[in-house]
């Protein structure tokens, strides 16, 4: 069977339609379905079929489309053993990170790459949501992205790499009335006005998982996916949020209140993700070595909340 034939599959698999397949190759429609005409001829059996004005693949093409990843991997690791003849890894990695997460890891991981001076890393920060992470990992060589601890992890022959446990605080003004608390429930801020993220976003499912857990339903007042404008927010008195531990600016509890929720454990996880076939590429596992050390940095050295007692590390990276 012919690779790009079976590259053109693997793409309509991730991407879902002939018109995303074409601009992401820079062939024009009509080219790519010929392709795909192609390899059925090939094969001999139907792997696409109509589904309204597009086309979605049948089982066979989703059991090729598996299959091609495999293929196209063996020969990312037949380049890699050309490239790992050479002294250093080099070559451009394609990055997307979440922005808070990017606000907590990039610079230290640039820093570290430093070191790397063949390997250069192109970021652009994404507002990704779960469901967004499979597309991404078509345009982009690494995909740092984050998920409730209680929710599904990402599929669908995606290698994932945990970095690391990030805790879920609870972040009240500083004069709050459960500001001196060491910890608080859930229950007690029932009637509180709360500002979280889009519903179906990462820190919005944790919310929501441990209102069902304890039947203390949240007042949501405000949904703002930028957390520096929600920690402004809180800071101004209009609500309390649950944010992350270590990505959250405090400013040693001068300027917001991070108090970890008694009786439940609420975190995200933050995973590098990506295809099996950019693993194999010297340059991104030197980036992928980067981010485990810059997550175990940051986990290791923000554990305790600045403005609370000293407690034991919840986050680690591999």
């Amino acid at each position: 069977m012919d690779v790009q034939r079976l590259r053109v599959l693997r793409e309509l698999a991730d991407r879902g339609s002939v018109t995303a397949v074409a601009a992401a190759l820079s062939f024009t429609p009509s080219a790519i379905s010929q392709q795909l005409r192609a390899l059925a001829d090939e094969v001999g059996m139907a792997l696409t079929e109509p589904a309204g004005r597009g086309l979605r693949l049948t089982d066979a093409g989703r059991v090729l489309a598996a299959e091609a990843e495999g293929v196209l991997a063996a020969l990312a690791r037949a380049d890699a053993a050309v490239e790992g003849l050479r002294t250093t890894p080099r070559g451009l990695v394609r990055m997307a990170m979440f922005p808070s997460g990017a606000r907590m890891m990039l610079a230290g991981v640039l820093a570290r790459l430093d070191e790397r001076p063949e390997v250069d890393v192109s970021c652009r920060d994404v507002d990704m949501s779960p469901a967004d992470v499979l597309a991404l990992t078509a345009d982009f060589d690494v995909v740092v992205t984050h998920r409730d601890e209680h929710g599904p992890a990402p599929g669908h022959g995606r290698l994932v790499v945990p970095l690391l446990r990030e805790p879920l605080d609870v972040v009240l003004p500083p004069g709050h009335r459960l500001a001196r608390r060491r910890k608080v429930r859930l229950d007690e801020l029932a009637g509180e006005s709360w500002i979280s993220v889009e519903v179906g976003w990462p820190v919005d499912d944790v919310l929501r998982s441990l209102a069902v857990r304890t039947g203390a339903t949240p007042r949501v007042v405000q949904r703002i996916n930028d957390f520096s404008v929600t920690e402004t927010l809180v800071a101004a008195g209009r609500g309390i949020a649950l944010l992350p531990r270590y990505s959250t600016d405090d400013r040693g509890g001068r300027r917001l209140v991070r108090r970890p929720l008694a009786g439940v454990r609420a975190a995200r996880l933050v995973e590098a993700v990506l295809r099996p076939s950019a693993a194999a590429r010297p340059a991104v596992r030197a980036v992928l070595d980067a981010l485990s050390a810059e997550a175990a940095a940051v986990s290791g050295s923000r554990a305790a909340p600045a403005s609370g007692p000293a407690r034991a590390v919840e986050g680690a990276a591999p």
